[in-house]
């Protein structure tokens, strides 16, 4: 989910009040690092499970034990944990898509052995199936984010402690119009990302049930704070459109070096700046704004694409990174995209994404739908080329293969392939879809689990301690209304 910053725990700010201007400026400036895209980078969430009972909770004292034993791993990649327990891997910036692909793959052999050796596997999928919302990590940011988005339905403790996703991180483009300028870039992810909603989704299930989604994880995150999760509007150019965005929507808490953080209601950053109440702003809370709001392309200097479902298998996460890397930063691939994608904007109307018909029927329909199986056709089938001109292994370009052939050649999405909600007991629905598969061609067979790694103490990131608390379960999350178009 990325919500992790320095300085989110509170520690004292800058002294120097913001101003209106000065914020815009900032905001303007940090949003979009234009250049040559040379960069790519991947997110990767994991739900964490037991090998044998995926369905049953898996206990505090146990998960706190294998969080320290994977902790004590050197891993190239940030390893943080979300606030239901959820692992989260995030890549290093890497100079090429192989690059990335070959540290995350080594990461994630080191991370599964690991859990293997207390019995436990990471699990891609886009909502845990099985388990009500339950928050274990006791902190204020998260005491202050779940009351800040209650007050919008059971979707924001849902979200926040059973989905997973993978995000693919890329340069935000060249300052220059043309197939890799930034304001193209930005036009096409908000297009794409719906294409890569329906080609991925892989949540239709929520306690035990389905949900009517493909992606029930999307309808998640449409159904939370809806200025928090929309994409700025689109009659400006990307930096203006951004700069007030962020600063038109509400703040969700506000940081104290002790105690409960407060929660206001209905505050804008921009009202926070001209009140200075309850204390005037200073950067690190513009800094810290930015991580709670939740757009599906979040600008971060580059570009952090959100919407993608988990992915079953050792490498499913793979796919989307490849294929997404490809469409962006090819240009033959990406003006061939674009042109493919760009008769969707008809079909999402003026609402901003999530909320607008293309990406609720891209959650809803997945690939079923003809329209968005058309564009995905032409998006694999420009990304393998381009994974050749990129220098992508046989492996990796197999693998993208497998999935165009299974699932996209055939209208279908990873979600189509789980089994009925009579099934989610035991190992069965693990087993049906090979989640936790012990071979992978990029990194060989998955080491056995051997003896747990030592748990002495650890460097911990900058993020501050983490207190996995099992706790009584929270509210749980009533399924997506179907007919519910505006908030899907």
């Amino acid at each position: 989910m990325g919500l992790d910053i320095p300085g989110a725990t509170g520690s004292r700010p800058d002294a120097v009040p913001l101003d209106e201007s000065g914020a815009e400026d900032l905001l303007r400036g940090i949003c979009f690092k234009t250049g040559p895209p040379r960069t790519v980078g991947v997110e990767l969430e994991w739900l964490i499970h037991d090998r044998e009972r995926p369905d049953l909770p898996v206990g505090r004292e146990r998960l706190d034990s294998a969080v320290e034993a994977v902790r004590a791993l050197p891993l190239s990649a940030a390893l943080t944990f979300e606030p239901g327990g959820q692992l989260e891997l995030s890549s290093r910036p890497a100079g090429s898509l192989m690059e990335c692909v070959d540290t995350t793959a080594a990461d994630l052999a080191a991370v599964r052995a690991s859990l293997g050796a207390a019995g436990l596997a990471p699990v891609g999928l886009g909502v845990d199936p099985w388990q009500p919302p339950r928050r274990r990590l006791r902190e204020p940011r998260y005491e202050a984010m779940e009351a800040a988005l209650d007050r919008a339905g059971p979707a924001g403790r849902a979200m926040m402690c059973t989905s997973a996703s993978v995000q693919v991180c890329l340069d935000a483009g060249e300052e220059e119009p043309g197939p890799l300028g930034y304001g193209r870039r930005w036009q096409l992810a908000h297009l794409l990302g719906a294409v890569l909603v329906a080609a991925f989704a892989n949540s239709p299930f929520q306690q035990g049930r389905r949900t009517g989604w493909r992606s029930t994880r999307q309808s998640l995150w449409a159904d939370l704070d809806p200025g928090r999760t929309l994409a700025p509007g689109s009659g400006s150019a990307p930096r203006e459109a951004w700069a007030a965005h962020v600063l038109d929507t509400t703040v969700l808490c506000i940081r104290r070096e002790e105690g409960p953080w407060d929660v206001p209601e209905g505050l804008t950053f921009r009202e926070w700046i001209r009140t200075g109440s309850p204390r005037p702003p200073v950067r690190a809370d513009l800094d810290y704004h930015l991580t709670t709001l939740f757009p599906p392309i979040r600008p971060r200097g580059h570009l952090e694409l959100r919407m993608i479902d988990a992915q079953s298998g050792p490498d499913g996460w793979l796919v989307p990174l490849a294929v997404t890397t490809a469409l962006f930063d090819d240009p033959e691939a990406a003006e061939t995209v674009y042109r493919a994608v760009k008769p969707l904007a008809e079909t999402a109307g003026s609402p901003a994404a999530p909320r607008n018909p293309l990406w609720t029927t891209a959650a809803r329909e997945g690939l079923a739908d003809p329209e968005l199986r058309a564009a995905a056709t032409v998006c694999f089938g420009a990304a393998l080329p381009a994974l050749e001109r990129m220098g992508a292994s046989g492996a990796v370009r197999d693998t993208v293969a497998a999935f165009t052939d299974r699932y996209v050649a055939r209208g279908r999405c990873p979600a189509d392939d789980l089994p009925e909600p009579g099934d989610l007991t035991g190992r069965s629905l693990l087993t049906d879809r090979n989640l936790l598969a012990d071979r992978s061609p990029l990194t060989g067979p998955v080491p056995p689990a051997g003896p747990a790694v030592p748990t002495g103490p650890v460097d911990r990131p900058a993020r501050g301690p983490e207190r996995l608390d099992a706790g009584p379960p929270t509210i749980p999350p009533t399924p997506p209304r179907p007919g519910k178009a505006a908030s899907a």
